[in-house]
């Protein structure tokens, strides 16, 4: 489940999962699949410096009907847009307990790449560092202290965490390259 998380310019904004079965992840508008947000994560990790040149490759609703209501969702009363689309597809556990991110979530990205294509555009968005160790995702930046809330909300499995605490393979290795990493913008951030 998404949750919201301060942003500098733009007050708190929404970020994370929202489908059990799918590693994509929502930033406001924005839509991405989890693998490549932490493949990036990864290969900043194994540099002193942020790499400025980076961009990522995202989904963008910029009509907030198009989006859907997550809350009507999960309770299956109101299937709109393309979060409706996806509990159509995937609905929220009958068992509560059952409610658990799926480690396994990448294996959808194909479905949901379908589902998404007639609510968003393809396009890329920045994703760089900026001075005083902040960090731009497209039209939203976060203090460190904030992007490095990001990380750890993708590092357990966002809410409600990862099943029987098994993570990804891409999380895991994110979370060796930032524990190893000597790059700043990490400094005080360490997983277990």
């Amino acid at each position: 489940m998404p949750l919201s998380f301060p942003t500098l310019h733009h007050g708190p904004i929404a970020f994370g999962f929202f489908n059990i079965e799918s590693d994509m992840l929502l930033l406001q508008q924005y839509f991405f699949f989890a693998d490549s947000f932490c493949t990036y994560i990864s290969l900043c990790a194994n540099h002193k410096t942020w790499n400025p040149e980076r961009e990522l490759k995202i989904y963008e609703i910029t009509n907030p009907a198009n989006v859907g209501d997550l809350m009507g969702a999960i309770h299956g009363i109101r299937h709109t847009g393309f979060i409706g689309e996806t509990y159509r597809k995937f609905p929220f556990p009958e068992n509560p307990a059952h409610f658990k991110q799926n480690p396994n979530g990448f294996k959808t990205q194909n479905i949901f790449r379908t589902m998404i294509t007639p609510f968003a555009e393809i396009s890329t968005i920045p994703f760089i560092r900026q001075a005083n160790r902040c960090v731009r995702i497209g039209n939203y930046t976060f203090n460190q202290s904030a992007f490095q809330e990001l990380l750890l909300y993708v590092g357990r499995g966002g809410y409600p965490q990862w099943q029987d605490k098994t993570k990804p393979d891409y999380v895991t290795t994110m979370e060796k390259q930032i524990n190893e990493s000597s790059n700043d913008i990490f400094d005080g951030l360490k997983f277990n």
